[in-house]
């Protein structure tokens, strides 16, 4: 039998080679150390960039404010200087004109001005603006090499009015234009206000950035106001722009200076369209309106009070670097250096060595593995053998030879572990095997002590069993060496015995494994075994008992096993020897406890069959025997064929389980008259049922002859004068008549072997007699009496009643259930009569032959289909499975013509046409029937010679039932001497 491999559950994934395992491991190791690494480089790399952006961001703003400074300091120093000259204390406009030098001069050493300008408080102002630098569409229709621009507004006279003079870098007067639309007033500019706000301290004021009226360019002016004048400055913002250009972070990094409003001031990308240095017509360019997603979401971030150190944002699926950093302004609230960076630039140099790292860690993998392959292979090779192994194991083949030698240590102790797990196993599944398969009970208690001494080693051994009391343990089995020992020699010991010191005893009190050394020394153990130091004849030896448990963990024996000195075992088993002689025995206790057990149900199966069968023999005291008798002919008539050497039968033979299976089928094969009545079973008259209706017959010719005596009494009385004697001589001729008539009837009443039809007619002539009934006979009867009285009307009363009747009473209808209709599941073919019983008068005294009606003789035979449907219905073990058809088919004739199935020779075993014989002949023969007495074996021949020449049993059986001798045998033993006569043999098998 082999063990069945687990199922895989659903969805579970199938196991991988320990090849792809390990590489997977070890790759696995190095990417996971690869990972960590990675991660720990990543987190630093982070950190040492925000560092550096950090570091970057402020550094760009300290040159920003530098930048700042540098362009404004010179400014303010200029705006200062200015507000000293005659450019603002100079009573008249031509005063105010000659100081054309002095602002040149400012604007050639100071690239950053755009312009210097001086306003009085009148209202009148001059102007002196750089072309160097400005857009030619600034100032159209400047002459050719026009390096100066003078704008004038003299407002001494009212009127004001306005004046464009264009000078070269000589400051020669090129061309001079009057500008009558022309009329800026400083006084409404901020500056202007401003500065006069100050006082005339010589403070210099600076304006926010804004855009220049006349170039439209951005920038801030720087004023200081001397009384009621103001000399100012345009600084240009345009250098910021190009400082933030200059500033390479990255490729990719966006850089802008705002102001708290929102307005860009200076970009780092001057080529872009909307940028800052492409000036609008009015207005600054907001951070929206500059179009960059980065710039405008670190705006927004700070906007939203969000503003830190560093700020990371993901913008367009990309992720960015950015801060907002404050300028400090002299002018109010600082500005704001925007710089926001890509965090894949800012660590370029990072994910290129990570990328490296990620190469040199998968060159590392390849080259590993050859290595990997070779530590899988070490350990795979041997590995896959054990498995292949352990799966032979699994199916319970141990055919597969070789030990997996491997140079792991482990590996090579599990291989060794492994090859003795294998021969373990084999040794005792053929162990086990082969007790479970053994049948004979003393058989298998030597096999189970030839099997331990082998494996313990030990000189000898025995088992003893607990007896039906459960207080004795009995000796059941001994086996010195290789050869069984002798019984005789051997104790009962009792186990309320506590002094006793046998191993065995304590094994079986206290269900565990005792180990005892005995010694002659000891006087209670040199008694105990004192058979064994007279066989052994050694001084000491060791003896070790195992408790023998059942499945409920019940004691039911124990197995000892003794150990000489010399077999280097008298102190202790070896622990692995020691669990396996457990194991044994704990096997060899359920097949002990197995065969137990089956011997108690044979024996309580045999005692319920015998107990059935004395039943039915003692439910009638007529047939008492027979269910004895014929298993013990069946059996005979068996052990006959057995023996043949020649004939049909020469190669008959039947196994264990066939004797068995013949034997209970011979026990139970009456078992269906245990529904047959006893009044029909035992019916010795015709007119018998529950008691012999002869005495009602009787009853009624006494009152016949009553009513002759009577009749005759009247008729006197009538005479007057006819004496007594008279009258009953005169009786006497009638009443003789009816002692004769009762006299035949009483006579037809007894069954015999023919029934002739005179005596019928003549019956039924003295039946017709009538008698006179007063009473009503449907009074004190049971109801089914009474539903069959109904069936007819009641006559009037008296009614005069026949003598002998067969009247509708007497007529029991059959119940349906006890019909058999064709196809039935048993395969019956008997027919039953239409009735269940006909109890008429002379329906049952005008039976031809015996004592029985159709229907009785019926019911009688009906005990055959209880039988079969009664053993069918048992749920008979394999080896027993013919025991219905055995039973079952002793009234079958060889020619298809017996009941209950109409079965023909071929569809017969030779079991059950052996029991044929057997029944036959103990029917004849015996001589407790109450209707016949027995036969003498040459008329019981006589008669079964012409059954087999009528096909009724079996030819070959019978002649083999006569020249074995089986017939005179059993006569011998079961049958009265007078009844043993001679038989001619010859006669008989001709």
């Amino acid at each position: 039998m082999h063990a069945a491999a687990p199922a895989r559950q659903p969805g579970s994934s199938s196991p991988h080679s320990i090849y792809i395992t390990l590489l997977v491991l070890m790759a696995g190791m190095v990417l996971l150390l690869y990972g960590a690494l990675t991660l720990y480089e990543r987190h630093a790399s982070e950190r040492l960039m925000l560092a550096q952006a950090k570091t970057t961001f402020e550094r760009v703003g300290r040159e920003a404010v530098a930048s700042a400074e540098a362009e404004l300091r010179p400014a303010r120093l200029t705006a200062a200087l200015l507000a000293e000259t005659p450019l603002l204390s100079a009573p008249d406009q031509a005063t105010r004109l000659a100081q054309l030098p002095v602002l040149a001069t400012a604007l050639r050493h100071n690239p950053s001005l755009s312009a210097v300008y001086g306003g009085t408080g009148d209202g009148s102002f001059v102007l002196l603006r750089d072309l160097r630098t400005a857009d030619p569409d600034v100032v159209p229709g400047a002459p050719a090499g026009a390096a100066f621009l003078l704008q004038s507004v003299d407002r001494a006279g009212g009127q004001p009015r306005g004046r464009f003079a264009f000078y070269d870098a000589g400051l020669r007067l090129l061309a001079a234009r009057d500008e009558p639309d022309y009329r800026y007033d400083p006084r409404e500019r901020p500056w202007f206000a401003a500065a006069l706000a100050t006082g005339a301290g010589g403070a210099v004021v600076q304006t926010g950035p804004y855009r220049f009226s006349t170039t439209r360019e951005l920038g801030l002016t720087m004023a200081s106001a001397r009384g009621q004048a103001v000399a100012g400055v345009d600084v240009s913002l345009r250098d910021l722009s190009e400082m933030l250009v200059r500033q390479h972070i990255t490729p990719s990094a966006e850089l802008m200076i705002v102001n708290p409003q929102g307005a860009v001031l200076a970009y780092s990308r001057a080529g872009r369209a909307g940028g800052p240095d492409r000036q609008a017509e009015a207005g600054t360019v907001g951070v929206a309106a500059l179009g960059v997603p980065v710039l405008s979401a670190l705006w927004q971030r700070a906007r939203q009070g969000r503003q830190a150190d560093v700020a990371m944002l993901s913008v367009d699926e990309r992720e960015w670097v950015a801060r907002l950093e404050p300028l400090p302004s002299a002018a109010g609230a600082p500005l704001m250096l925007a710089i926001a960076a890509p965090r894949d630039e800012l660590q370029a140099d990072a994910i290129r060595s990570r990328k490296l790292s990620l190469l040199i860690t998968a060159g590392i993998v390849l080259l590993m593995l050859p290595l990997v392959h070779w530590a899988a292979s070490l350990i795979a090779r041997p590995l896959e053998q054990l498995g292949r192994q352990a799966a032979a194991i699994r199916r319970f083949d141990f055919s597969l030879a070789g030990h997996p030698r491997s140079r792991i240590r482990e590996i090579d102790r599990l291989a060794t572990a492994m090859l003795g797990m294998k021969e373990t196993l084999r040794r005792f599944l053929e162990i086990s095997d082969a007790m479970s398969s053994e049948r004979d009970f003393d058989t298998l208690l030597d096999r189970i002590l030839t099997e331990t001494i082998s494996v313990s080693g030990a000189s000898e051994g025995a088992i003893h069993l607990l007896a039906a009391d459960g207080l004795t343990l009995e000796p059941a089995a001994i086996r010195v060496g290789d050869a069984p020992g002798d019984l005789s020699g051997m104790k009962e010991w009792s186990l309320n015995d506590p002094a006793n010191p046998a191993a065995a005893m304590q094994a079986a009190r206290d269900g565990r494994t005792v180990s005892i050394e005995a010694s002659q020394d000891d006087p209670s153990l040199a008694a105990t075994y004192s058979h064994l130091f007279a066989r052994l004849q050694s001084p000491r030896f060791r003896v070790l008992a195992l408790p023998l448990k059942n499945r409920q963990d019940e004691v039911v024996g124990t197995l000892s096993l003794v150990f000489l000195p010399e077999t280097g075992m008298e102190d202790n088993l070896p622990s692995s020897r020691a669990a396996f002689v457990e194991a044994l025995s704990g096997t060899a206790a359920v097949a002990i406890d197995n065969q137990l057990l089956s011997r108690g149900r044979k024996d309580l199966m045999e005692s319920f069959i015998q107990m059935l069968a004395g039943a039915i023999d003692a439910k009638s005291a007529y047939t008492g025997g027979h269910c004895q008798r014929v298993p013990e002919l069946t059996k005979m008539l068996a052990r006959a064929a057995c023996d043949a050497d020649c004939g049909p039968y020469a190669s008959y033979q039947l196994s264990e389980a066939q004797w068995e299976e013949l034997h209970i089928a011979a026990w139970l094969h009456d078992c269906g008259k245990v529904t047959t009545p006893e009044f029909v079973v035992d019916k010795a008259t015709k007119l018998e049922t529950l008691y012999d209706r002869i005495h009602e017959i009787r009853m009624r010719f006494e009152l016949l002859k009553r009513d002759a005596y009577v009749e005759q009494c009247e008729q006197a009385l009538r005479a007057r004068g006819a004496d007594l004697a008279a009258i009953r001589a005169a009786a006497a001729p009638a009443q003789a008549v009816l002692d004769e008539e009762f006299a035949f009837v009483a006579a037809c009443n007894q069954g015999g072997e023919f029934m002739a039809q005179e005596k019928i007619e003549r019956l039924r002539a003295i039946g017709s007699r009538t008698w006179l009934r007063t009473l009503d006979d449907r009074l004190g009867i049971s109801r089914d009496e009474r539903r069959r009285k109904e069936a007819q009307p009641a006559p009037p009363l008296p009614a005069d009643e026949p003598l002998l009747a067969d009247k509708a009473e007497h007529v029991f209808a059959r119940p349906e259930r006890e019909r058999l209709p064709a196809g039935n599941p048993w395969g019956f073919t008997v027919k039953p009569p239409e009735h269940l019983y006909d109890r008429g008068e002379l329906h049952n005294l005008t039976i031809g032959r015996g004592t029985l009606t159709e229907e009785e003789r019926y019911k009688i035979n009906e005990h055959i289909v209880q039988t079969i449907k009664m053993l069918s219905a048992l749920p008979f073990p394999r080896h027993l499975r013919n025991v219905p058809e055995i039973a079952g088919g002793h009234h079958e004739k060889m020619d298809g013509t017996g009941y209950p199935k109409g079965l023909t020779r071929e569809q017969m075993s030779p079991a059950a046409r052996m029991m044929a014989i057997a029944d036959v002949f103990e029917a004849l023969t015996a001589d407790d029937r109450p209707y016949k007495k027995g036969k003498t074996l040459s008329e019981a021949m006589e008669i079964m010679v012409a059954m087999k020449n009528g096909h009724h049993l079996d030819p070959d059986l019978f002649d083999l039932f006569l020249r074995s001798g089986v017939y005179l045998d059993y006569a011998r033993r079961f049958m009265r001497p007078e009844q043993i006569d001679e038989v001619d043999l010859e006669v008989c098998l001709a």
